[in-house]
C-alpha cells in the first residue's frame, strides 16, 4: 500500500457499497454492527461477535452452508461473502472534523434513515478526505497505539454533538419510524492518529442507536468514551490505524520526491555581481520624494494583522496581501477596517487641512504606497480624499470647508463623487441629472429623470458614503447653467439609505472587489443653497445666477478641476505596480533555470537567455524614464498656478494614458516571463492584472484623453500661427527653430547620443502636428465641422498624441540625468535612456511610415536594442532592488519558491 495517496483508496476495504437511495445521496457508505469485530478487510462485509457475517433482516443462509468457526477481528474467510445490506439499512458518511486548534468544530448529525432492526447496532459515519500529496512507498511499520486523548470527552478531538431539538427526527433522537433513541454522537479525528499527512484529516462520527429506554443522565451519555460507541470508536480507530502505515522521516520521505541530484535555490544576491552603481542614490531619483514616509506607511501595513489576514509564509519570510479568495463583501469590509486603522495610526493626518505643496507630496507618496499593498484600497482613500475631498476643497468655499473638510479628514464622514452616469461617462456635459433651484424655499431639488440618468460606477456609495458630490444640470427659472456640483446625504450616521434615495450595487467585478462601487438614484430630494459648490459660480437668495467665469467652457473646464490630481495619482501609481511586477520577475528570471546549451551542462537561467532579456530589460528601462515623468508632473501639480491650467490638463491627460498602458503591457509581460506560476494569486503578477484593468478607462478613458491632447496641441498650433508669436510652453519651443536634420547613416555611438534621440523625437513630434493641422484644414475646407474634421482626423491625432508624451518623457529624464553628477549612476541612467529610445522606434510605425527613419536604419535600431539588453542584464537586480518596495510586499516567487511550495511549507 503507497503512503500519501489519497486517505479514501486506502479504507476502501472497510467501504461496503456506494448509495443510490435519494435520501442518503450517492456516497460511500460504512456499517458497523455493535457486536462486531469490525470490517471485513477482504469482503467489506461485517462479522459478529460470533463471527458471522451479517446479512439483510428476513434473509436465510443458504442451504448447505455451514456456521463459520469463530475467527479473530480482522481475519478472513474463505467462504464467498454474502450480498451488502439493502440500501434501507445503509448509512451515508459523514464529517465531524477536529481542526487541531484546541477548538472542535460542531459536528452536524445526519438524520438517519428508517430503522427496520429490533437489535442494537452503531452506525459509523465517515466522509471522503481530500486528495493528499503522493510520496514514496515506506516499509510497513506497526500500527501506533491508539492516543488515550482519542477517548476524551473533551475537544478537540472527541465530543459529542449539542443536542438536538425534541422531536427534529434527526440521528440524536427518536427515528422518524420508531427506530429508537439514539445516544450522542462519538467523533474520532483521524488527524492524530496520522499526524505525517499535511492535510486535514476526517473525522468518523458514531451514532449509537439501541434501546428506547435511553437514559440521557447515564455515566455513557455523560462520557461517550465509555458507550458502546465509544468503545467501538476505540477499536475502529485502531483498525485504521493497523490499515495505513506511518510514513518515514520527513528528510527520507523529500529524499525519494525527486531524482538527484534535485534543483535547489540560489538568492540572487548570492550570485550576481554588486551593484556597480548606488542603489539609495538611483531610488532617491525615481521616488524622488518623501522615502521616509514612504518607508512609514509599509512598516505600518506589515505591523498590523488587518493587512496579513491569511500570511503568507515562506520559510523565513512572511508576505503580506489581501486575501482574494473572500467573497465581495467580505473584501470591501476588510478594505473598511484597514482604512479605519490606517486613520488611528495618523496616516491621513493634514491630507486636506494642511496647506502647501510639501504636505501635497507626502499625501501622494503614502498614498502610492498603500496602493502597492491593494489597489481597492488605494480606490477607496482615493475617491473619499482626491474626488469627494478635493471637490469641497477647491470648488468650494469657507462655508463647505467648516462644515464638512475637517469631518471628511478624521472620517466622521464618508464621502463619494458622484459624476459618471450609466449613459454618459466621458462626456460630463451630457449628463441628465437635473438641480431645480426653489427661490421660495432655497433650496435645490435633484432629480434623476431617466434610467439612463443613474449615477453609475460610484466608488463607496454601495456601502459606506454617508455623503456624496452630485454633478446635476443647474436649472433656474427655465434655464440651463450648465453642470454643477452639490453636496447631498445619502445615509445617516447609523448607514441608513435616507428618504427618496435609491441604493444599488454595481455587483462583481473582474478586479477592485474591495470597493463598493453602486448606482444612486434620486427622487427630488432637497439640499439647502449652501450646499452648491460655489467657488466658480453661486446661486443668490433670489436665484439670481453669479459666476466669476463668464465663458461657460471656462467654468465647465474648472469644475473637472478635481478630475486632474485623480489622474495625477493614478498615472503615478501604475508606475509604482509596475515596478512590483517587473521586482517579481527579474528575481524569478535569476534564479528560475531551464534547458542546457551542453547535454551535461547546467540550465541556464532565465534571465540570461537574450529572449528573456528582451522581454523584460527594455520594460525596466521604461519605468525608470517613466517614474521621472510621473514625479515632474506631481511636482507641476503641487505648485500650480491658474496661468498652468491648461499645461497641467495636457500633462496629466497624455502620462495618465500612456503610463497606465504601459502599465499593463507591463504586467502581462511579467505574467508571462513567470509561466505558471504568474498564474497564482499569491505571486500577485496575475492578479494586478485584473486589479489595474480598470486603469484605462476611468478617469476619463485613455483614447479619448489622447485625442483631447491633439487637440490642444491642434490650438497650440494655430495660436501660435494666427498672433505669429514663437511655441512657448508644453516643451513646444523646439518648433520655433529649423527642423532637426538625421544623418544617413546611424551607428551605435549616434543611436546612443541624447543629441540624436531628441532631434529624432522631435523632428516626428514637429512634423505629425503639421500633418494633422493640414489633414483637419482639409476637411473643414470640405465643409465639414471642426468638430467633426478633427474626428476624422484620429488616426494621426493618435500619433501625435503618443509622439508629443513619448517625447516629454524623454525630456524629463535628460534634465534629471544632467543634474546627476558623472559617474557609474550617471551612465546607468544613460544605458536606460537609450534603451528606452531604441525600444520605442522599434516598437513604433511612425517612423517608417513617416520616413524619419530607413529600412536600413530601423534595423540597425533594432540590433542596438539587444546589445542595449545585454549591457543592462549585470545591472537588473541592482536596479529592482533600488525601487525600494520591501520584500513582504512581492511574493514568494521572489524569493525561494522553491521552499515556498515545499511539502514541508504546509502551502500547498
Amino acid at each position: 500500500m503507497r503512503w500519501g495517496t489519497d486517505l479514501a483508496s486506502e479504507l476502501k476495504p472497510l467501504v461496503v457499497g456506494r448509495s443510490k437511495t435519494p435520501a442518503m445521496g450517492d456516497g460511500p457508505f460504512l456499517l458497523v454492527n455493535a457486536m462486531g469485530n469490525g470490517p471485513h478487510r477482504r469482503t467489506g462485509t461485517t462479522r459478529s461477535r460470533a463471527g458471522q457475517r451479517c446479512r439483510p433482516r428476513g434473509t436465510r443462509p443458504r442451504p448447505g452452508t455451514a456456521r463459520p468457526r469463530r475467527r479473530g477481528p480482522g481475519t478472513t474467510s474463505p467462504r464467498r461473502a454474502t450480498s451488502p445490506p439493502p440500501a434501507a439499512t445503509l448509512y451515508r458518511r459523514w464529517f465531524g472534523t477536529c481542526a487541531g486548534t484546541g477548538t472542535a468544530a460542531a459536528a452536524t448529525p445526519l438524520a438517519p434513515p428508517p430503522i427496520h432492526s429490533h437489535r442494537p447496532h452503531t452506525r459509523l459515519l465517515a466522509a471522503r478526505p481530500r486528495s493528499l500529496p503522493a510520496a514514496a512507498r515506506p516499509l510497513r511499520r506497526p500500527a501506533p497505539p491508539l492516543r488515550p486523548s482519542l477517548l476524551s470527552a473533551a475537544p478537540p478531538c472527541l465530543l459529542p454533538p449539542p443536542p438536538a431539538p425534541a422531536g427534529s427526527g434527526s440521528g440524536v433522537g427518536r427515528g422518524s419510524e420508531g427506530g429508537g433513541m439514539c445516544r450522542p454522537a462519538t467523533i474520532i479525528s483521524l488527524t492524530p492518529l496520522f499526524p505525517h499527512f499535511s492535510t486535514e484529516l476526517p473525522s468518523l462520527q458514531y451514532l449509537d442507536c439501541g434501546s428506547s429506554h435511553h437514559d440521557p443522565n447515564s455515566p455513557t451519555a455523560m462520557d461517550p468514551a465509555l458507550s458502546p460507541a465509544g468503545r467501538r470508536a476505540a477499536t475502529i480507530a485502531r483498525h485504521l490505524a493497523g490499515a495505513l502505515p506511518s510514513p518515514p522521516p520527513l528528510a527520507a520521505t523529500v529524499a525519494l520526491l525527486g531524482p538527484s541530484p534535485c534543483l535547489s535555490y540560489a538568492l540572487p544576491e548570492s550570485t550576481e555581481p554588486a551593484p556597480a552603481f548606488p542603489p539609495a542614490e538611483l531610488r532617491a531619483l525615481l521616488d524622488g520624494h518623501h522615502l521616509w514616509e514612504r518607508d512609514w506607511v509599509f512598516r505600518v501595513m506589515e505591523e498590523s494583522q488587518l493587512f496579513c489576514p491569511r500570511q503568507r509564509c515562506s520559510g523565513s519570510r512572511v508576505f503580506v496581501a489581501p486575501d482574494y479568495n473572500d467573497g465581495k463583501e467580505a473584501q470591501r469590509e476588510a478594505t473598511m477596517r484597514r482604512v479605519a486603522h490606517l486613520a488611528r495610526r495618523g496616516v491621513f493626518r493634514g491630507w486636506l487641512t494642511e496647506p502647501g505643496a510639501e504636505a501635497e507630496l507626502r499625501k501622494l507618496a503614502l498614498l502610492e504606497s498603500l496602493g502597492v499593498y491593494d489597489h481597492s484600497l488605494a480606490i477607496k482613500i482615493g475617491v473619499h480624499f482626491f474626488l469627494w475631498g478635493s471637490a469641497i476643497k477647491f470648488l468650494g468655499t469657507k462655508r463647505h470647508h467648516d462644515k464638512w473638510l475637517f469631518a471628511t479628514e478624521n472620517y466622521d464622514i464618508k464621502g463619494c463623487f458622484a459624476m459618471t452616469e450609466l449613459g454618459h461617462g466621458s462626456n460630463v456635459r451630457g449628463i441628465e441629472t437635473i438641480a431645480t433651484y426653489d427661490s421660495k424655499a432655497r433650496e435645490f431639488i435633484i432629480n434623476t429623470p431617466c434610467e439612463s440618468a443613474q449615477k453609475y460606477w460610484i466608488g463607496g456609495a454601495a456601502n459606506h458614503a454617508t455623503h456624496t458630490i452630485v454633478f446635476s444640470q443647474l436649472h433656474i427659472n427655465g434655464k440651463n447653467e450648465g453642470v454643477h456640483a452639490f453636496v447631498a446625504q445619502i445615509r445617516d450616521g447609523d448607514g441608513n439609505v435616507l428618504p427618496n434615495i435609491h441604493i444599488a450595487d454595481c455587483g462583481h467585478k473582474i478586479g477592485l472587489n474591495g470597493v463598493d462601487n453602486g448606482r444612486i438614484w434620486f427622487q427630488n430630494i432637497r439640499v439647502p443653497r449652501e450646499n452648491l459648490l460655489n467657488w466658480v459660480a453661486d446661486v443668490l437668495p433670489d436665484g439670481q445666477y453669479v459666476s466669476m467665469i463668464d465663458d461657460q467652457d471656462q467654468r465647465f473646464a474648472a469644475f473637472l478641476s478635481p478630475l486632474t490630481l485623480g489622474r495625477v495619482n493614478i498615472a503615478v501609481n501604475s508606475v509604482y505596480i509596475s515596478k512590483v511586477g517587473l521586482a517579481i520577475a527579474v528575481r524569478y528570471g535569476l534564479s528560475r533555470r531551464a534547458f542546457s546549451l551542453t547535454p551535461d551542462g547546467p540550465e541556464m537561467l532565465l534571465l540570461d537567455y537574450p529572449s528573456h532579456q528582451r522581454r523584460l530589460l527594455p520594460l525596466l528601462a521604461k519605468v525608470c524614464l517613466m517614474s521621472s515623468a510621473g514625479n515632474f508632473m506631481k511636482k507641476m501639480y503641487v505648485k500650480r498656478t491658474p496661468e498652468m491650467s491648461k499645461a497641467i490638463h495636457i500633462y496629466s491627460s497624455a502620462l495618465k494614458a500612456t503610463l497606465t498602458w504601459q502599465n499593463m503591457i507591463t504586467l502581462q509581460e511579467c505574467r508571462e516571463a513567470c509561466g505558471g506560476q504568474g498564474l497564482k494569486t499569491e505571486n500577485r503578477v496575475g492578479i494586478f492584472k485584473a486589479e489595474f484593468d480598470v486603469q484605462s478607462t476611468f478617469e476619463g478613458d485613455n483614447n479619448v484623453l489622447m485625442q483631447q491632447v491633439s487637440k490642444a496641441l491642434y490650438a497650440e498650433f494655430l495660436a501660435a500661427q494666427k498672433k505669429k508669436k514663437p511655441f512657448k510652453g508644453l516643451g513646444l519651443e523646439h518648433l520655433n527653430g529649423p527642423s532637426p536634420v538625421i544623418p544617413d547613416k546611424l551607428t551605435g555611438s549616434i543611436l546612443r547620443s541624447s543629441k540624436f534621440q531628441m532631434d529624432l523625437f522631435c523632428l516626428r513630434e514637429r512634423d505629425l502636428l503639421k500633418q494633422f493641422a493640414e489633414e483637419v484644414s482639409l476637411h473643414l475646407a470640405r465643409g465639414e465641422s471642426r468638430e467633426k474634421a478633427l474626428m476624422l482626423s484620429f488616426q494621426l491625432a493618435e500619433d501625435l498624441a503618443r509622439a508629443f508624451t513619448e517625447r516629454t518623457i524623454l525630456q524629463i529624464f535628460l534634465e534629471d540625468e544632467m543634474n546627476v553628477p558623472s559617474g557609474s549612476l550617471k551612465e546607468l541612467l544613460g544605458l536606460l535612456r537609450s534603451l528606452y529610445v531604441m525600444v520605442s522606434i522599434d516598437e513604433s510605425a511612425s517612423f517608417l511610415r513617416y520616413g524619419y527613419l530607413s529600412r536600413g536604419n530601423v534595423a540597425g535600431v533594432r540590433k542596438e536594442v539587444l546589445k542595449l539588453c545585454s549591457e543592462l542584464r549585470p545591472h537588473a537586480l541592482a536596479v529592482v532592488s533600488s525601487f525600494g518596495i520591501p520584500d513582504a510586499f512581492l511574493s514568494p516567487l521572489a524569493f525561494d519558491w522553491i521552499e515556498a511550495n515545499a511539502l514541508s511549507t504546509g502551502s500547498h
